[in-house]
């Protein structure tokens, strides 16, 4: 797709003009990966202000670069950053705009000994300000990783079978699940929490085998040609709920809808948080409830915009993001329920974990 990746450049040249600088050193890999396709562990990409591009990778990497960036002039260097700043200085004195949140002290001193004239500038983050909004081909991407993920799940709860496995058990025959459905990876580590380990908001899997009558909550999701899903779903083993589960349960799908119904265009962040928090206040939990209700999803599975108390910004259409609140009762249980969804301007949010919402009763 070198056309998409050519205008997504043409984008942050002119990112590279406001920032006063004379080119752009991107350096983050998978801002390299969004500006050119090249995923690899080391690679570097120079950004002039009128849109030309020169792609620094080392000789693991070349032959790939080649072929997914036929149109970017390729550097092989194992040492990309400083390559491509004494390229762009080329013995002239110029403003270098980097990625701060990326490059170290360590990397800045290197660039500033190996390339003379050159002065480093902040760039800020626009690349990942271009990420916010995604094209058709990502946001398909990300429907297919959804899909798989959601088959994989229901897979899981049709076969039945949960007590008397461990939490890792579970884990793994899900993420068998998604490699059969076509997952090319795991989004991120799977969570699988059963009992009292519901309530740990990022639990990881462990021996604990699971009994009757107990929450299950699976946080899970497949990588798909670089693009991630995230769900999370919690059902009852084995037993029909009990009272508390039932009000923690509709409680927590309540804030839910609160922050799906609050997705919209032009919606402040901390606002989406505030309209899926305020229901668990107001049910008198909001102790139980400590990270945010969202977050961006993408070539990350964590990306901008972040969803919480304190997030700055307006959300802008055909983004990607989960709406996840919880609330986790220590020493007892936990429910968190999350789905992946796209803002949409004009239209409901775009739903793409479609696994049912219900409290499902799980056999045995």
């Amino acid at each position: 797709m070198p056309e998409i990746h050519a205008k997504r450049r043409s984008r942050l040249a002119a990112a590279v003009q406001q920032a006063g600088a004379d080119a752009a050193l991107i350096t983050r890999l998978v801002n390299v990966r969004y500006l050119t396709g090249l995923a690899s562990s080391n690679a570097a990409v120079l950004i002039r202000p009128a849109g030309e591009a020169m792609l620094a990778t080392d000789s693991r990497y070349i032959t790939a670069a080649e072929a997914i960036a036929p149109d970017v002039e390729i550097v092989m260097d194992r040492a990309v950053a400083t390559s491509l700043a004494r390229r762009a200085a080329d013995g002239r004195t110029i403003r270098l705009g980097v990625e701060e949140h990326d490059v170290t002290l360590e990397l800045a001193a290197t660039i500033s000994d190996a390339a003379e004239g050159v002065e480093l500038v902040h760039l800020g983050r626009p690349v990942e300000q271009l990420r916010l909004v995604k094209d058709d081909d990502e946001l398909a991407l990300i429907g297919q990783a959804c899909a798989i993920s959601c088959r994989a799940l229901e897979d899981l709860y049709a076969a039945g079978g949960f007590t008397g496995r461990t939490e890792k058990q579970i884990a793994r025959d899900l993420e068998n699940r998604m490699f059969a459905h076509g997952a090319d990876g795991l989004a991120f580590d799977t969570i699988v929490a059963s009992g009292p380990n519901s309530a740990i908001p990022h639990h990881r899997p462990t021996d604990r085998v699971v009994e009757r009558g107990e929450f299950l909550k699976i946080d899970f999701g497949a990588l798909y040609r670089g693009y991630h899903a995230d769900c999370t779903r919690t059902s009852v083993v084995g037993a029909q709920p009990t009272a508390w589960q039932r009000e923690i349960y509709e409680l927590v799908a309540s804030a839910q809808r609160a922050g799906r119904d609050a997705l919209a265009p032009g919606v402040e962040y901390v606002a989406v948080d505030e309209a899926a928090r305020e229901v668990i206040k107001a049910a008198g939990h909001g102790d139980h409830f400590g990270h945010g209700t969202g977050h961006g999803v993408g070539l990350e599975i964590h990306e901008a915009p972040s969803l919480g108390y304190a997030a700055e910004g307006k959300l802008v259409d055909r983004t990607p993001v989960t709406v996840e609140p919880g609330v986790y009762v220590p020493g007892r249980g936990g429910v968190r329920i999350e789905d992946t969804l796209v803002v949409r301007d004009g239209a409901e949010p775009e739903l793409l974990t479609t696994t049912t919402k219900d409290l499902l009763v799980l056999d045995a």
